[in-house]
């Protein structure tokens, strides 16, 4: 895990405005954010945690699972997508950590829409593993923003 930078001028940025600008290529979890009409929602006070998939965790999806997504009729299951993948609160890295050493090598989180996340140990990495069995590594840490902080993950995180 790489741990994200912490200057005055990042805090004063939002989530959304910070997966805009980042060098972790989040194009496609923009424009999903905003096919989907979450861009207030996570411009708001929060604070949430973020699970950022970069561009290229979005091309391993399937071929045209995106292009469908991102479709005005898929709205509703876009969503589920994207808010499987925000924590309420500022959940940190040694938060996750620190649950993971504390809870037998696995700890849950549950999501802004009520599934749980699983965090594990895999090596050296940190992982998530979704609702469907799915695993993501924990790329960058604790990238802290005015309202939550982001973790960027190099898989996209699926709902029941």
């Amino acid at each position: 895990m790489r741990a994200g930078s912490n200057s005055m001028s990042e805090m004063k940025e939002g989530v959304v405005d910070t997966a805009a600008a980042s060098p972790d290529h989040h194009e496609t979890l923009v424009a999903a954010v905003k096919a989907a009409g979450l861009v207030e929602t996570l411009k708001s006070e929060g604070p949430f945690t973020v699970f950022a998939p970069t561009d290229a965790a979005f091309g391993k999806l399937p071929a045209g699972t995106v292009d469908t997504l991102l479709q005005p009729k898929n709205k509703d299951q876009l969503t589920a997508v994207l808010t499987y993948h925000v924590l309420a609160g500022s959940i940190e890295a040694r938060d996750i950590l620190n649950g993971i050493k504390g809870n037998g090598g696995t700890v849950q989180y549950r999501t802004v829409q009520k599934q749980p996340l699983t965090f594990r140990m895999m090596g050296d990495d940190v992982v998530v593993e979704d609702a469907k069995g799915g695993v993501a590594r924990i790329a960058a840490v604790d990238l802290e923003q005015s309202n939550g902080v982001i973790h960027v993950i190099d898989g996209v995180l699926l709902p029941n």
